[in-house]
Parts: structure tokens; C-alpha cells; sequence
């Protein structure tokens, strides 16, 4: 597995992450035996990154992670966030970052967890009613106790980020990027390059619909209320995931496998997440890794996919409001 650097002085991490939010919420039921096959399997490929959230599942994702990482932790980069709050019936009811609930909610993580530190600990959403330098204050002083060793942010902002960084150094920003998610191009990007913070890139494949997924959600899977899965949106998209399949065909690849390589592409600071949550779909992301696209395919994907061509938003309205990027 080759390695990519987090951040301009931080670690060494795998060229992909496996992003674990699947396995236990979100995209309906998983099998929890072939979740944990899947992210030992991730392991013994060299993928250390392995992305949690204490809130996927309330607690489960990282029950999970621990059975996986047990008697090889020094194999796994760990990342958790926190700070979104959600009530018994699943619903997201608010964000907390405020520096004691910072630190509460890592001492749950790492029991949960079963180890004494956590690699990379970033809030998931920008609590807008606490300034950032007190969330990244707290977390610097878990740096400092030890209890983690480097830190990040979710879905920021670049003026965000740029008052992180006067705290402590940010080793890296993960929000949504992907060939029909390019946002962070116009601004966001430049001044993480500025400041030396990489990008853990979730969503290359845009939960599933550059892949194909775009009807037959299970119970519980939120893409069936996504806008860009719905009504009109949805075939305009489909011309596009066609366009891409034809690009993904004739270099005899699989349209997730284009996809990944093309977020590998955008720069050695990049890691992308992919979502597995069978061995199958691990497989397939893996051979993602030696893919170099040409110039020409580059050029070709530009026309099929350019910026800003996707219908619908990311998010519903409710869930876009919550964003700082």
C-alpha cells in the first residue's frame, strides 16, 4: 500500500482510508460479520485509516472498530469525530463542541474503543455557537495529555480553518469530494495548500450513485431522501454516471475504480475514504490504487462530469444548514 502525508508535519497514512459510517448507520442494515471481515481484510491490505464517528450507530461503529483493531493496534491510524447529537429515534438534534463536552465525549470514544488514544480527533460539523479556537483548544490539550496525537476538522470552512491552525496544527480538513463534488476547488482547497492541511476526501462516490446505486434503499437508508437520488435530479445524473461508464469501460475498469482514481489524482494531498462495507466492494477500490489516468482521460472526464454539472444538493435543506464549508 503506497502512504500520503496528513498535513505538511504529520503522519504517514495509507493512499486510501475505509471509511466505517456504513457499517453500522445510515445506508440501512449491515451485516456486522462481514463489516468486521471487511475492515480486517482492509488492514491486511495496508489500509490503516480507518474513519469512526461516536455518533454512527450511537456508539456501535466504534464498538465495531475495537473488535477489529484488537492485538493490532499499531497497525490502524484511528479517526473519530464527534460532536453531532442525535435522540433515541436516530434524528440529528443538534451539534456540541463546547471544550467539556469535547473531552467527555472522547473519554466514552476510547472506552468504546479500547485503546488509550485516538490518531486523528476532529469535530464532524462546525458548532457555530462556540468559537473554533475553544473547540481546538480542548482538543490540543488532549494532544498534550496524550490522549490523542494529531488533529483535524470536518465540513470547515477555509477562514475556519485558517483560525484553527493559530491554535494548534491541523493536519487535516474531511469534506465532501468527488467528480460531481467540487466545491473545495475555488477556495477551500487553495488555502488548505497554503496552510499545509490535507484532505480526507469522503463521498468519492457520491454515497453510492457514481457507483450505481440510485433505487432499492433498505429501510433506514437516508440516500432514498437525498436530493440528487430523487425525481428529475436523478436522471439528469444518470447521463452523467453513463458518460463515465462508457470513460470506465473502454480502460477496461469498474466506474467506482475511474472515480477513485481520479480523486487520487487531484494531488499527493488527498487521501480518498471509501465507504466498503462488503470485501467485494474493498476489492474493487483497492485496484483503484495503481490506476493512473491519462491526460486524455482526465480531459474526457472533465467534458462528461464538469464542475457544477450535478443536479441536487449533497444534503437535504435541513442538513445543508449545518455545514461550515
Amino acid at each position: 500500500m503506497k502512504l500520503r502525508k496528513l498535513g505538511r508535519s504529520g503522519p504517514a497514512v495509507s493512499t486510501l482510508g475505509l471509511g466505517c459510517m456504513g457499517m453500522s448507520a445510515l445506508y440501512g442494515p449491515a451485516d456486522e460479520k462481514e463489516s468486521l471481515a471487511t475492515l480486517h481484510a482492509a488492514l491486511e491490505a495496508g489500509i490503516n485509516l480507518l474513519d469512526t464517528g461516536d455518533f454512527y450507530g450511537m456508539g456501535h461503529n466504534e464498538s465495531l472498530v475495537r473488535q477489529a483493531i484488537h492485538g493490532r493496534r499499531e497497525q490502524a491510524f484511528v479517526c473519530v469525530k464527534f460532536g453531532p447529537q442525535r435522540s433515541p429515534d436516530g434524528r440529528f438534534v443538534g451539534v456540541d463542541c463546547r471544550p467539556a463536552s469535547v473531552k467527555n465525549f472522547l473519554a466514552y470514544s476510547l472506552q468504546r474503543l479500547g485503546t488509550d488514544y485516538v490518531d486523528l480527533y476532529q469535530p464532524a460539523r462546525v458548532d457555530r455557537s462556540v468559537p473554533i479556537e475553544d473547540t481546538v483548544g480542548a482538543i490540543a490539550d488532549l494532544v498534550k495529555a496524550g490522549y490523542v496525537r494529531y488533529l483535524g476538522l470536518s465540513e470547515a470552512s477555509a477562514e475556519t480553518v485558517r483560525r484553527a491552525s493559530t491554535v494548534h496544527p491541523v493536519a487535516a480538513l474531511q469534506i465532501e469530494y468527488s467528480i460531481i463534488t467540487r466545491d473545495i476547488e475555488d477556495n477551500v482547497l487553495p488555502a488548505l495548500r497554503g496552510l499545509g492541511v490535507s484532505v480526507t476526501a469522503y463521498g468519492v462516490l457520491s454515497r453510492g450513485l457514481l457507483a450505481g446505486k440510485t433505487s432499492s434503499f433498505a429501510k433506514g437508508d437516508f440516500r432514498a431522501h437525498l436530493p440528487r437520488f430523487g425525481g428529475e435530479n436523478l436522471q439528469a445524473n444518470l447521463k452523467i454516471i453513463e458518460s463515465l461508464r462508457g470513460i470506465a469501460a473502454d480502460r477496461g475498469i469498474s466506474v467506482s475504480q475511474l472515480c477513485i482514481a481520479w480523486a487520487l489524482s487531484r494531488g499527493e494531498d488527498i487521501v480518498p475514504l471509501v465507504g466498503a462495507r462488503t470485501r467485494a466492494q474493498l476489492q474493487d477500490s483497492l485496484g483503484a490504487v495503481e490506476i493512473s489516468l491519462t491526460v486524455e482521460e482526465l480531459d474526457r472526464i472533465e467534458k462528461a462530469a464538469p464542475a457544477n454539472a450535478v443536479a441536487g444538493t449533497r444534503y437535504a435543506a435541513d442538513q445543508m444548514a449545518m455545514l461550515n464549508g
